[in-house]
């Protein structure tokens, strides 16, 4: 019957549907009827932050005068509703508090802090789901015994506070107490990241667009080979080397706060690249601030989802991208990863300096999510070749987990993951100290290379 229905051809004449042949639908009649339709509600919410503590946020710490106390807030999203109850425990100590906030007594612990489990109950009903976080609390003087400071780190979903170091979440590690160390840091001014140093590289590009006075230089202000300037022509260049190395500053600090990346680190890697000069294209690939090859946006594009998300659909249609990375057909993601690369390559023949500087501008945000996106993988590899258990498990250091992904970032997953495998099988504790000179032959040149951007 179904099948004589789709063939019959459609009834030409709406005036006299009924003296139509064959078979038609007719509206019989009509009755009000309900349905019901389960719709999954929001749950309250808890938030972590903690009192009488001045945040540093240039350490990602919080320094407290005396011990502090952790305060947990809750939220009800729905209306005419409220929080009854806030529930949990601290290192195994249950605590409950009616209503909210609740404040909790802090005590001393070790630097890997202790757990907290902490949850929600309201006038509705219904509970939030059980939230975690690691909680260190800790005491230093840094040579004044008589002015000693606590120090509070959280990482948490939930923290309200101060962020916490970049990638610390990701690898479960707290940075040092007190803060990272100076090259891991992102400060509160720009005049923070500024520097001086007499670049030759990139002196001898000031002076071949024209913008150095080097008529005093015999030698025209260069090096023979063409590399970089002479002696004479990196003294008349200074002025305009000091100008162009702190450029990009201001927007390094502001790309550190939208991702997370350290300030200092990310340009000490320009420095260490490029010397800042963003129309650098080597033969191999290398190109721009940062160097990114085309195995660099493979990795950028793989373990830098949220990136991805955003930048694939400037190349192909959303709904192609809509697959993930991985989905993608083996041409649409050398096209992507081609299309990454050039994003970043700021050479411009028709430029003033032969230079695109919107381009260069853009391109420190290409590579602050490169280097996000190499923190994940340095996380991974150290999971696949430590049993499965994360860098905080593994003891490994929030610095030496910085160095870790530098070697990622600069000779590719495999040298990293062969030199914790050789580390390991030696029964030895994965520290940059144990693991740098394991690294294979072809893959040694990381070390200069992390201990330049580190120093």
């Amino acid at each position: 019957l179904t099948d004589k229905w789709v063939e019959q051809a459609p009834c030409m004449d709406a005036q006299k549907s009924n003296k139509c042949e064959g078979y038609y639908i007719f509206l019989a009649g009509s009755h009000p009827a309900e349905k019901e339709i389960a719709v999954e509600l929001p749950a309250p919410t808890v938030w972590l932050d903690v009192t009488d503590c001045s945040a540093v946020s240039s350490l990602s710490t919080n320094v407290c005068e005396y011990i502090p106390k952790l305060s947990l807030t809750a939220q009800e999203p729905l209306p005419e509703y409220s929080i009854t109850r806030i529930e949990g425990q601290l290192n195994g100590q249950s605590f409950s508090c009616e209503g909210e906030p609740c404040i909790l007594e802090l005590q001393p612990t070790s630097e890997k802090g202790v757990l907290l489990e902490f949850w929600a109950y309201s006038t509705y009903g219904d509970s939030s789901k059980k939230f975690t976080a690691q909680v260190r609390l800790t005491q230093a003087d840094f040579g004044n015994p008589d002015a000693p400071s606590w120090f509070v780190d959280v990482r948490s979903s939930q923290w309200k506070g101060v962020p916490i170091a970049s990638c610390a979440e990701t690898w479960q590690v707290f940075p040092p107490v007190g803060g990272p160390p100076e090259w891991l840091i992102t400060p509160n001014h720009v005049s923070g990241l500024s520097s001086n140093i007499p670049y030759s590289y990139l002196a001898g590009n000031l002076i071949r667009q024209g913008t150095v006075d080097v008529s005093s230089c015999p030698d025209g202000g260069l090096l023979s080979d063409g590399t970089g300037a002479s002696a004479c022509g990196l003294e008349a260049a200074q002025e305009s080397v000091n100008e162009w190395q702190n450029r990009f500053d201001s927007l390094i600090l502001d790309v550190a706060h939208e991702t997370g990346v350290p300030a200092q680190m990310l340009k000490n890697l320009f420095a260490r690249e490029s010397q800042f000069w963003p129309g650098t294209a080597l033969p191999g690939g290398d190109t721009g601030l940062g160097q990114i090859t085309d195995q660099g946006a493979d990795t950028t594009l793989l373990w830098n989802p949220s990136f991805y998300n955003s930048f694939c659909p400037l190349v192909l249609s959303e709904e192609t991208c809509g697959a993930g990375y991985m989905n993608l057909e083996q041409d649409q993601q050398e096209m992507l990863r081609f299309a990454l690369v050039n994003s970043v390559n700021a050479s411009c023949a028709d430029c003033p300096l032969g230079i695109d500087l919107e381009r260069a501008d853009y391109s420190v945000t290409v590579f602050a999510h490169t280097l996000m996106a190499n923190c994940q993988q340095a996380s991974q590899v150290v999971w696949n070749y430590s049993g499965k258990r994360t860098a905080g498990e593994m003891n490994i250091s929030y610095e030496d987990m910085w160095k870790f992904t530098l070697v990622n970032y600069n000779t590719g997953g495999g040298c990293l993951a062969s030199a914790l495998e050789a580390t390991l099988a030696h029964n030895q504790k994965l520290t940059w100290e144990t693991v740098s000179p394991l690294l294979a032959p072809a893959c040694q040149g990381a070390v200069d290379y992390v201990n330049d951007i580190s120093q």
